[in-house]
């Protein structure tokens, strides 16, 4: 039985708080929405809040990630993504070389973010990436 909106809100954003990083949640957000059809989906969630309420929550989340990630700061930022990277057993340098060459961080992008703030996120996470990388 599906639960009312309300519920479904609180129940993800308990789920999301779970994730120490903002940059961790951008991650998680845009790995949830389908690359061809550009719907956010969870199996789990879908099975509790039916497919249409999933897509919702999961689209809102994106853009409020997002707008979160823009606010907070370059220093924040970076050490944000300190957080995020520590969670790897991967060299950090090996990482951030891969996401320079590879520019992973760009499927990051909320479908809904307006061209400036296309700029602005993608300019300045490369400066900070090339900032960390050569730390």
């Amino acid at each position: 039985m599906p639960m009312e909106p309300e519920a479904a809100t609180e129940y993800w954003r308990g789920m999301l708080a779970q994730i120490p990083s903002t940059f961790g949640r951008l991650v998680y957000l845009a790995s949830l929405r389908d690359q061809d059809s550009g719907r956010y989906e969870h199996h789990g969630l879908a099975q509790h809040f039916g497919d249409a309420r999933v897509d919702e929550a999961l689209r809102a989340s994106h853009s409020q990630t997002f707008s979160e990630w823009l606010r907070i700061g370059r220093e924040r930022q970076k050490a944000d993504i300190d957080l995020y990277l520590s969670s790897f057993q991967v060299d950090r340098s090996a990482i951030l070389s891969t996401w320079i060459r590879l520019t992973p961080y760009r499927n990051l992008l909320p479908t809904s973010a307006p061209e400036p703030e296309r700029r602005l996120y993608l300019a300045e996470l490369e400066l900070l990436l090339e900032s960390l990388k050569t730390e």
